[in-house]
């Protein structure tokens, strides 16, 4: 008969006949039953065993201990991994967003900026061109008279000037009243 302590030996003499059980080995599994085998086998009969059979004692033993320590390897790499992916996932800081916010401005005024300095070059490029086009055939002309007309009609560069109405409603009036005089009596003279 095994050693009871005062508390068990009060209860199983008060006559109600009520045995305690043995306490609970704790392997660390937090009191959860943990299946075992009831015989052991010794391992030259193991390896005498059926596939089968061996993995279904196997399967109730504790793992080698290199099974136990690639186990706990990849219970720390996942718990790393899981806590990494948390760290990423989190949402950032009113700072963080404020620094985005700036930094996505500025990256975007200097693609913009870029952008025009692209426009300018083609453009500049496109004049170039042009000119060079213009001159080419001013030269080609075969009389003097004709390539001054190009020359005059036909500009190298375009003119920077504004294109806008410069004529008050004065002007325009008369202008208008000109060009509508088919038979000519306003601007011709008697000589």
């Amino acid at each position: 008969m095994r050693g009871w302590t005062e508390g068990e030996r009060e209860e199983g003499e008060g006559g109600m006949g009520k045995e305690s059980l043995p306490p609970i080995d704790d392997d660390g599994a937090g009191g959860k039953f943990k299946p075992r085998n009831r015989k052991k086998i010794e391992a030259q009969d193991l390896k005498k065993l059926a596939p089968q059979q061996r993995s279904r004692y196997l399967a109730y033993e504790d793992p080698p201990k290199e099974v136990n320590e690639a186990m706990g390897a990849t219970k720390k790499r996942l718990a790393e991994e899981k806590k990494r992916l948390e760290r990423a996932n989190a949402p950032p800081s009113e700072e963080e967003v404020d620094e985005r916010e700036k930094h996505a401005k500025l990256i975007g005024q200097l693609k913009a900026a870029e952008a025009r300095n692209r426009l300018r070059i083609m453009r500049l490029r496109y004049q170039a061109n042009r000119a060079q086009e213009i001159s080419h055939l001013i030269s080609c002309q075969p009389t003097a008279l004709k390539a001054v007309r190009l020359q005059a009609l036909v500009p190298l560069y375009p003119e920077r000037e504004d294109r806008r109405d410069r004529l008050d409603k004065l002007e325009r009036e008369r202008v208008e009243s000109l060009l509508e005089d088919a038979q000519g009596l306003l601007v011709n003279r008697i000589h």
